[in-house]
């Protein structure tokens, strides 16, 4: 059942989803990712793809993987970091914008933003750099767990992009997180409320134990 399809939730911020993540002793805000296509916000299961230095005297493989993607679904693709080569362009943003594919995240750097950019589909990662990985990287894996810097995915994870970056949720911990970020969300709501209506915030905040809403369980 996908319970974080509820629609209260869509009203979370990653910022809030990481107070809760610590909360719970979880890890899952990735350092370094930041949105290359504007401002969109995504909310999707992962799909996994990992790649690895090309095979002497073979064949580099970037995009086929495509053609497995479930609408909805957000493409999480590790380059290990890399920053000299690309494994997203536009071709890919185009064919993933027209089958409604949730958005992409990219331990490592993407192309041809300008075209993501115009059909608004949105990317996330770790810059921009023209040069191909084609010949320079092939897909080792797909479907496993893959890591975005210092955070683990694994296929099915939930990922969540917003102006701050990526947040990934544990699959099986999901509603978990997502109803502790909603009790946040509500707890901040009400301390901005009751200091527009003449509180301090010091007073607000200790109120409402605003210094305790991320410390760990």
């Amino acid at each position: 059942m996908d319970d974080w399809k509820d629609p209260r939730y869509e009203v979370l911020s990653n910022a809030e989803i990481s107070d809760a993540l610590d909360f719970l002793g979880l890890p899952g805000s990735a350092l370094g990712l930041s949105a290359v296509t504007g401002t969109h916000r995504i909310m999707g299961r992962a799909f996994t793809v990992r790649f690895a230095p090309v095979d002497p005297g073979a064949v580099g493989t970037v995009g086929d993987f495509i053609d497995d993607v479930e609408e909805g679904e957000v493409i999480v693709l590790d380059n290990s970091g890399r920053t000299d080569c690309t494994v997203w362009g536009g071709i890919l943003s185009q064919i993933a914008k027209a089958r409604n594919i949730g958005g992409t995240v990219i331990n490592g750097v993407c192309r041809d933003s300008a075209e993501a950019v115009e059909c608004a589909y949105p990317i996330f990662s770790r810059g921009v750099f023209m040069r191909t990985g084609k010949d320079r990287v092939q897909v080792e894996a797909v479907g496993t767990s893959v890591s975005l810097g210092d955070v683990r995915v694994n296929a099915g994870d939930i990922i969540v992009g917003d102006r701050d970056g990526i947040v990934v949720i544990p699959q099986d911990r999901a509603k978990e997180v997502l109803d502790r970020a909603l009790a946040t969300h509500l707890i901040e709501k009400d301390i901005l409320n009751e200091v527009m209506a003449g509180s301090t915030l010091k007073a607000a905040r200790e109120k409402l134990g605003y210094h305790t809403l991320q410390r760990r369980k």
